[in-house]
């Protein structure tokens, strides 16, 4: 009687250190499954272009982009660009048309983000801004059935605020 006590007790206390254990990148405590996992980087703008006239691109150190979440995940990317008419502090989901000229970004390889613009001159460095945001493929929002899950089209079609809130990511 007392060792399955015993075995009652270690469980519990082997339960509670994996329970608490459990934190995702934004700080939740990942149980809901929505936003545990969910990487996203801070807003940067570029220290330097590379390229030329209509292939201008800078890179951009990025470790959470790791082999498994590039292949079977999401990766969403963003710019809020200097001089933008459709609205002052814009947010546009890349790829992009605006200021004249077109927006993307690529993975080169694993770790790595490139954001891209076909201007004719070189874009400026100052006042545009860039982000992503990361979701791997075993993210439950996105591998459910239930009412919570979100194909990777509806990710992509979503308004970047309301990714945020769905994922919890401050803006």
């Amino acid at each position: 009687m007392k060792a399955k006590s015993s075995n009652l007790y270690l469980l519990i206390a082997f339960l509670m250190l994996v329970l608490a254990g459990c934190k995702g990148k934004d700080g939740d405590d990942g149980l809901d499954g929505l936003n545990a996992t969910v990487y996203y980087s801070e807003w940067f703008t570029p220290s330097a272009w590379s390229g030329n006239a209509g292939d201008w691109y800078f890179g951009v150190n990025a470790p959470d982009l790791t082999a498994d979440i590039v292949e079977n995940g999401v990766i969403l990317a963003y710019v809020s660009l200097n001089g933008d008419l459709y609205e002052s502090n814009a947010v546009r989901p890349l790829p992009a048309y605006a200021v004249g000229a077109n927006w993307s970004f690529l993975i080169p390889e694993y770790k790595t983000i490139e954001f891209t613009s076909d201007m004719i001159s070189m874009p400026s460095t100052t006042g545009n801004l860039f982000r992503f945001i990361a979701i791997p493929g075993n993210t439950i929002a996105l591998k459910s059935k239930s009412l919570n899950s979100i194909t990777e089209n509806e990710l992509k079609n979503m308004p970047y605020k309301d990714v945020c809130k769905f994922f919890n990511i401050p803006e």
